[in-house]
């Protein structure tokens, strides 16, 4: 498995698996946005995208960072917005080396760490972000405001 930074030749590769991403979290199908998306992203560079290829280089996961900066730490946080792996590829590393991708950006900007949050029913990622680390903020309070 290689694990590396997305390019532009990747984009209906990486929208295909940020499309199957948001089908996990409940949301309808919609490639075509999501291609949209991904390519602003990568355009832009709003965000850093990490993939899987396995030998068949075929895209298997991503991961998606955003740069937030902590005002009382006065550094750069990155925040692990996405993370995936195609169903067929779980349980074999993938995401540990995602995550630790996302760990070596950090490192590579002088960050001072990741920061994420995961929905209470994500069984999976609940299981596997204290085994690669992070540690439940009991201290804080989520708050959330919508514009809908």
């Amino acid at each position: 498995m290689t694990y590396r930074k997305a390019i532009e030749k990747d984009l209906k590769s990486v929208a295909e698996l940020f499309d199957s991403y948001r089908v996990f979290y409940e949301k309808e199908s919609d490639l075509e946005s999501a291609e949209k998306f991904i390519f602003e992203r990568l355009k832009n560079n709003d965000s850093e995208i990490f993939i899987a290829e396995n030998e068949s280089l075929e895209l298997v996961g991503f991961v998606q960072l955003y740069p937030l900066f902590s005002s009382t730490r006065m550094e750069k946080l990155w925040l692990l917005n996405d993370l995936f792996v195609n169903a067929d590829f779980r349980g074999k590393g993938v995401s540990v080396n995602l995550i630790d991708t996302a760990k070596n950006l950090v490192r590579e900007t002088h960050a001072c760490g990741l920061f994420l949050e995961t929905s209470k029913t994500n069984i999976i990622g609940n299981n596997l972000y204290p085994k690669t680390g992070f540690k439940l903020n009991n201290d804080s309070n989520y708050y959330e405001w919508n514009n809908s």
